[in-house]
């Protein structure tokens, strides 16, 4: 594994600082709940990011328990190697790809994937492999964004964004936002009692005036076209949408937090026995 470089390792530590604690903790709790993780579980977390999920599940399945989390950004896993998960099981951290798992077949009892299907570049691929690692009868559940239409803020963003850049800079994180896609993705790819569950969640921001800037920051470390884009170039991206939405974050701000509805899809589905 290479090492990440510094700009990379800031974009870690934004995202988990920021993004993280009111944005993705909260869904992966409801995530955790979606698969009913029991304790004792051997569980495999793919795309795992800065580590919330893992941590989360950690304190699950308890010290009998097992788990084991994958991601193919180094400055991620650094900072998730730094964020302890505090009386709970060990976490083997691993740095690998969602079409090439370094595990041995049956390994898991389940596997969990927050916001990073959508990412993959073959996600059929990606979703067999974790079929082929789980245990006849193991499960698989998955949080993934609904289509952006459905997602206000970020809606807005993009439509900015575009405006700003020419291009969707926001809209790869809600590319597979249709449940009938999610549903025929695990089918295709050997599932079973495969079930998608639309939720919607209040997310609060702190601080909206340093909100675009802490969001590019942060969304860098997982977001090709940001990642694309020097911390410069992104902080100036920042100041120009914290402009152009001024209006609109004001209307959509209370006691000193930026409301947003986040509408997501939870999908699980079982290995045959």
């Amino acid at each position: 594994m290479t090492q990440p470089s510094d700009e990379a390792l800031r974009a870690a530590q934004t995202y988990e600082r920021y993004m993280v604690p009111h944005k993705f903790a909260p869904w992966a709790t409801a995530l955790l709940d979606f698969a009913g993780l029991r304790e004792g579980e051997r569980v495999l977390d793919v795309a795992c990011g800065t580590g919330i999920v893992a941590r989360q599940a950690a304190m699950r399945v308890g010290e009998s328990g097992a788990i084991s989390a994958l991601d193919l950004n180094p400055a991620m896993l650094a900072v998730a190697r730094e964020t302890a998960a505090p009386d709970a099981s060990v976490i083997d951290w691993q740095h690998g790809s969602a079409q090439s798992l370094p595990f041995a077949d049956a390994s898991f009892t389940a596997v969990l994937c927050q916001q990073g299907l959508q990412f993959f570049p073959d996600p059929v691929g990606a979703l067999r492999e974790m079929r082929r690692v789980l245990e006849p009868g193991g499960r698989v559940a998955l949080a993934v964004h609904q289509a952006i239409e459905h997602n206000p803020l970020f809606f807005r963003l993009n439509q900015a964004g575009r405006v700003r850049m020419g291009v969707d800079v926001f809209a790869s994180p809600f590319a597979l936002g249709g449940a009938a896609t999610l549903e025929h993705l695990l089918m295709a790819a050997g599932f079973v009692d495969v079930e998608v569950e639309a939720q919607t969640r209040t997310v609060r921001y702190p601080e909206p005036q340093h909100f675009f800037a802490f969001t590019l920051q942060g969304a860098a470390a997982a977001t090709p076209n940001l990642a694309a884009m020097t911390e410069e170039q992104r902080q100036h991206l920042g100041e120009q949408l914290q402009d152009d939405l001024s209006d609109w974050i004001a209307a959509h701000s209370e006691n000193g937090e930026l409301v947003d509805e986040a509408a997501v899809h939870l999908i699980r589905g079982r290995r045959q026995e």
